[in-house]
């Protein structure tokens, strides 16, 4: 019985964590283009702290959806730094005109969101 109620509770967490999980995985999918992307860029020197971060900011979100689809303790200590780190390269790449970085100043902008929100849950 007791195992039962451990499952479902674990099984809810998951649910709890689904859409901060979902903006992880997307917002890490458009930094990795993104920083692909930039590499082909005409003045690639130029895109050299974009590229970073997005590389950055990739690692920091597929590292936070795996500790959250794990129900990890240490979930919201990685979300509230997935958040920092998604705002740092959304104000980077919304510096550039490319459309990879506009794409992908927007996922990072809503995985931030998701990710405060479940940091402060």
């Amino acid at each position: 019985m007791l195992m039962k109620n451990y499952k479902s509770f674990k099984m809810k967490d998951y649910y709890e964590y689904k859409s901060c999980l979902d903006a992880c995985l997307k917002c890490g999918a458009a930094c990795n283009h993104c920083a692909a992307a930039c590499t082909k860029e005409e003045d690639v020197q130029m895109m050299a702290k974009c590229i970073q971060l997005d590389m950055e900011c990739a690692v920091i979100c597929f590292a936070a959806a795996k500790l959250m689809s794990l129900n990890s303790d240490r979930s919201k200590d990685i979300c509230f730094i997935c958040a920092d780190i998604c705002n740092e390269c959304a104000n980077e790449c919304s510096k550039h005109d490319a459309a990879h970085c506009k794409e992908c100043s927007q996922a990072c902008r809503d995985c931030a969101d998701q990710c405060m929100k479940m940091a402060a849950s």
